[in-house]
C-alpha cells in the first residue's frame, strides 16, 4: 500500500482505473465531481493504492476523506453528496473530523475476487485509526443492484441468502467485517446530463420522456425533452465499521 502523499509517481498507473472500473456515467457526478480533484492536492494522506511491487503495478486504489459525523443516523445525512460537501466544508472552515468516510473502492477487473475488497477495506480502516478516528463510514454502492434496478433499495439492502447473509456481495464483504446497515438512501448521488450526454453514457436512445432503466444503472433515470435533461439519482446503503484500537 502507497498513500498519494508517499508515493505520487503510482498514480500516472491510475488514470485508466476508473474507466475500467465505473459506467461511464458514473464518472458524471453533478456534486461529487465537484470535489474528486481536490483529494489528491488537498487530502493526499487519505489517498492510496495497493500495488504489487514484483510486477510494479497498481491493482486497486482507495479513495476517502474525514469528515465531522456526531454518531446518529441522522448525521450520516443523505449519502455520499451530502457527506463530501459536509467534508470539505468543515476543511475549509478548519473545522475538525470525527471519522473516515470511504469514497470509493476502485478494483481493476482482472484483480477482482482475489481479496483486494477486504485488502482496500483494510487500508481504510489504518487509515481511520492512524487519524485517531473510532468509525470508518461507507455510502456503499451495492454490486448488484443493477440486477433490480426497479426495487427500491430500502427493499432491496433486506434481501439475504439462505445462510442469513446479505444477497449483496459487495454490502456482504462490509457485513462480514463487521459492519453495521444503517440505513438504505434512495438520493445519494445525483447525475444529471442532456438527453444527448445521457445517450452517449449509456448507448441507448431516449425518444420520449419518462423513466427508463439502462444498462449498470442502479435505478430508473428520468428524462425530460422540454428541459434537455435527464436525471439520475444512485442509491446508496450506509454502513458503518466501529474501528477497534
Amino acid at each position: 500500500m502507497a498513500r498519494y502523499s508517499d508515493r505520487p509517481e503510482l498514480w500516472a498507473q491510475t488514470n485508466e482505473i476508473s474507466e475500467e472500473v465505473w459506467p461511464e456515467y458514473n464518472l458524471h457526478g453533478a456534486v461529487l465531481g465537484r470535489f474528486w480533484g481536490r483529494l489528491r492536492e488537498e487530502l493526499p494522506d487519505y489517498q492510496f493504492v495497493v500495488y504489487d511491487d514484483e510486477r510494479d503495478e497498481v491493482l486497486a486504489e482507495g479513495h476517502t476523506a474525514p469528515c465531522p459525523w456526531d454518531g446518529t443516523l441522522n448525521g450520516l445525512g443523505a449519502g455520499i453528496d451530502e457527506m463530501v460537501t459536509t467534508a470539505f466544508g468543515a476543511l475549509d472552515a478548519g473545522a475538525g473530523a470525527t471519522a473516515l468516510c470511504a469514497l470509493a473502492a476502485e478494483i481493476r477487473p482482472r484483480f477482482q475476487g482475489l481479496g483486494l475488497a477486504d485488502r482496500v477495506l483494510d487500508v481504510m480502516s489504518d487509515l481511520a485509526r492512524d487519524a485517531e478516528f473510532s468509525s470508518l463510514i461507507a455510502p456503499v454502492r451495492p454490486s448488484w443492484k443493477d440486477r433490480y434496478p426497479l426495487t427500491p433499495i430500502e427493499r432491496y439492502v433486506e434481501w439475504t441468502r439462505e445462510d442469513g447473509q446479505p444477497l449483496d456481495p459487495w454490502i456482504r464483504v462490509h457485513t462480514r467485517r463487521g459492519g453495521i446497515i444503517t440505513k438504505p438512501v434512495a438520493r445519494s448521488m445525483l447525475i444529471d446530463g442532456t438527453v444527448a450526454e445521457w445517450e452517449q453514457w449509456t448507448g441507448m436512445r431516449f425518444p420520449g420522456d419518462g423513466s427508463y432503466t439502462f444498462p449498470s444503472g442502479l435505478a430508473p433515470l428520468h428524462i425530460d425533452h422540454s428541459q434537455d435533461h435527464g436525471s439520475y439519482w444512485e442509491p446508496n446503503v450506509w454502513i458503518v465499521h466501529t474501528l477497534k484500537t
